[in-house]
C-alpha cells in the first residue's frame, strides 16, 4: 500500500500540453484591438475653424490688430478678417447685420444733444473697452508747440493761411483732413469746428496712418489722428517734451495747455478725447461674447493700454 504523501505513479499524472499557437494569436489580436480603441478614445478632436469679421473705426486698427493676434494665439482655430470703413459705414453695416462686430469712435445716439438715433440702432449693443484722444499732428521742423481750440478753428477754416501768424516759418499751411464718416472727423468737427466747416483745400486722407504719411512729408502740414498712431512712434514721457520729439516723423501740438497722454485721456482732462467702442447686433453671443470677455480681462486691458486709456 502507498503512503499517502507518495506521488502519484507516472501513468496517473496529468500530462500538461502547450497553448495552442492559435490560442495565442487570438489573445495577440485582442490585447491590440483593446490598444487601438483606448487610443481613439484618448484622440483629441479638432476645433472647428471660425472666423470672425471686425470692420469700422480705422483709427481701433492698431489695437485691434494685437488684440486679435494675441487671441488668435490662445485659440488657434480663430481667425479674424479685419477690415476698415469708418465708424460711421461700420455702424450702418452692424445694423444690417452685415459683421460680427464693429468698432466705432462714435458718441451713442443723444436726441437731447442733437444725435438722433438711426433705425435699427435699438438692436445694438455698445461694449466700451478703452478712451482714445485725438492728436494734433505737425512736422517735427515745425516750431509751433501749442494752439487753442479758437486757433485749430481758424486754421482748419481757412481764416490762418500762413504759418507765419502762428510763429513758425514753415510757410503756406496743407490742412489734411479725414474722409466723411470717419469716427475721427466726427469728434474734430464737433469739437473744433462748431458750426465752422473745414476748408475745401484740405487734403483728405481715408486713414489715419495716411494722415500720418502725408503729415511726416510735408513741413508745412497739420492734421489729427487717434493718438495710437502718435504712440507708435514715441512714448508718453516723450510726447510732453518738445525736444523729444524731433527723433520722430511727427510731432504731436498741445492743445488747450495739454498733449493727448494716457494719463490725460483716462482722466477726461484733454479736450479732445473720445470712447472706444465693440458693437454688436444683440447681445454677444459664443465666439463674439468670449472675444469680447478677452479684451475687458486684464491681460486685453494690458493691450489697450499700449495704444489708448483702458476702461478698466
Amino acid at each position: 500500500m502507498h503512503s499517502a504523501n507518495c506521488a502519484p505513479p507516472p501513468e496517473c499524472r496529468e500530462i500538461e500540453r502547450p497553448m495552442p499557437l492559435r490560442f495565442v494569436h487570438a489573445l495577440f489580436l485582442l490585447g491590440f484591438s483593446l490598444l487601438l480603441l483606448a487610443c481613439e478614445g484618448a484622440a483629441v478632436t479638432t476645433p472647428t475653424p471660425v472666423t470672425l469679421t471686425i470692420a469700422g473705426s480705422t483709427s481701433m486698427a492698431p489695437v485691434l490688430k494685437a488684440l486679435t493676434d494675441a487671441y488668435s494665439r490662445r485659440h488657434p482655430n480663430v481667425v479674424f478678417d479685419l477690415r476698415g470703413g469708418g465708424s460711421t459705414l461700420g455702424e450702418a453695416a452692424i445694423r444690417a447685420g452685415r459683421y460680427d462686430i464693429v468698432a466705432s469712435t462714435l458718441f451713442p445716439p443723444d436726441p437731447e444733444a442733437g444725435r438722433p438715433a438711426p433705425p435699427g440702432d435699438e438692436a445694438l449693443v455698445r461694449t466700451p473697452i478703452g478712451l482714445d484722444g485725438l492728436a494734433i499732428i505737425v512736422h517735427p521742423t515745425n516750431e509751433v508747440t501749442a494752439l487753442s481750440l479758437v486757433q485749430l478753428r481758424d486754421i482748419f477754416s481757412g481764416k490762418v493761411l500762413n504759418w507765419q501768424a502762428l510763429g513758425s516759418n514753415a510757410g503756406e499751411i496743407v490742412l489734411v483732413s479725414r474722409e466723411d464718416g470717419s469716427g475721427a472727423r466726427d469728434l474734430f468737427e464737433t469739437r473744433v469746428m462748431g458750426e465752422e466747416r473745414v476748408s475745401l483745400t484740405a487734403v483728405v486722407m481715408p486713414t489715419s496712418q495716411d494722415v500720418v504719411d502725408y503729415v511726416a512729408g510735408n513741413p508745412a502740414a497739420i492734421g489729427y489722428v487717434s493718438r495710437a498712431h502718435a504712440a507708435a512712434w514715441m512714448t508718453d514721457a516723450q510726447m510732453t517734451t518738445n525736444a523729444a520729439q524731433e527723433e520722430a516723423p511727427i510731432k504731436v501740438l498741445e492743445v488747450e495747455g495739454r498733449r493727448p497722454t494716457r494719463d490725460a485721456i483716462a482722466a477726461q482732462q484733454y479736450v479732445l478725447t473720445q470712447p472706444l467702442y465693440l458693437i454688436t447686433r444683440g447681445a454677444p453671443t459664443g465666439r463674439v461674447r468670449q472675444f469680447i470677455d478677452f479684451v475687458l480681462s486684464p491681460a486685453g486691458q494690458a493691450i489697450v493700454a499700449q495704444y489708448h486709456a483702458p476702461i478698466r
